[in-house]
């Protein structure tokens, strides 16, 4: 409960969404960070077809790699740490699904009328210019949902130099750096070096540096995803209690 608290009520998050049968399928979707998983699910369902049941979710960064597995259909959204430009990867696991086969990607039996694009640009009302209206009000109002101060309060709490774990994967690391990102997004930001190299970065994000760390150890949380404490480093020998 307490990490649900931690998201704002009006927060949320523009995703780009994508189908592993559909292949022609490409949607850029805005999300709240209170939805559970399994409310996503229900939304991308209407979108593309796959069935909640038969429908797996993977979540990768606007750099194409893959952060996780949106796994918990009790979670909310937000649990996983998405942002803006990230992608959504629908995975339909049901081999008789109305979307194998590929066949919603071929078109090739259907007449379709064409028109230049010089022509199109030029019209009103197209669909075109209705989702670039959207995207412009969209971004314009999440924007001005982030301050500049969004989340300072959480910050204040975490020192440089302090132990930590990051959520999601329990990730144990020590704190390099607390306050705003301008290159990342408005509000406080908190860098980490990771214990291990499950990082994205050395301390430098978009061109400006941070934080000094070891290549791929670092990375750039809200302040909510971390846990200040005593957690040591983990023994790589250690053996899993049975």
């Amino acid at each position: 409960m307490a990490s649900l608290l931690q998201i704002p009520a009006d927060d949320s998050v523009m995703l780009r969404v994508t189908h592993s049968n559909i292949k022609s399928f490409s949607a850029d979707t805005r999300f709240s960070l209170l939805s559970t998983v399994e409310h996503v699910k229900e939304k991308l369902w209407r979108k593309c077809g796959t069935s909640v049941e038969s429908m797996k979710l993977d979540l990768y960064d606007d750099t194409g790699a893959k952060v996780c597995e949106l796994a918990d259909n009790l979670r909310p959204l937000g649990f996983y740490s998405p942002q803006d430009g990230y992608r959504v990867h629908v995975i339909d696991l049901d081999p008789s699904s109305v979307t194998s086969g590929g066949w919603l990607d071929d078109m090739t039996l259907v007449d379709k009328y064409s028109i230049s694009e010089e022509a199109y640009n030029k019209r009103d009302g197209t669909f075109k210019k209705f989702k670039e209206k959207l995207a412009s009000q969209s971004s314009s109002v999440h924007e001005n949902k982030t301050s500049d101060n969004y989340m300072e309060d959480v910050a204040s709490r975490i020192k440089v130099g302090d132990r930590c774990e990051v959520d999601p994967g329990s990730k144990r690391g020590v704190i390099k750096f607390v306050g705003r990102a301008e290159t990342v997004a408005p509000g406080f930001w908190v860098g980490v070096e990771y214990d291990e190299p499950l990082g994205k970065h050395d301390g430098m994000v978009k061109g400006k540096r941070y934080f000094e760390c070891r290549p791929l150890h670092g990375v750039l949380v809200r302040p909510d995803k971390v846990k200040v404490g005593d957690y040591p480093e983990r023994d790589p020998f250690e053996e899993d209690e049975i």
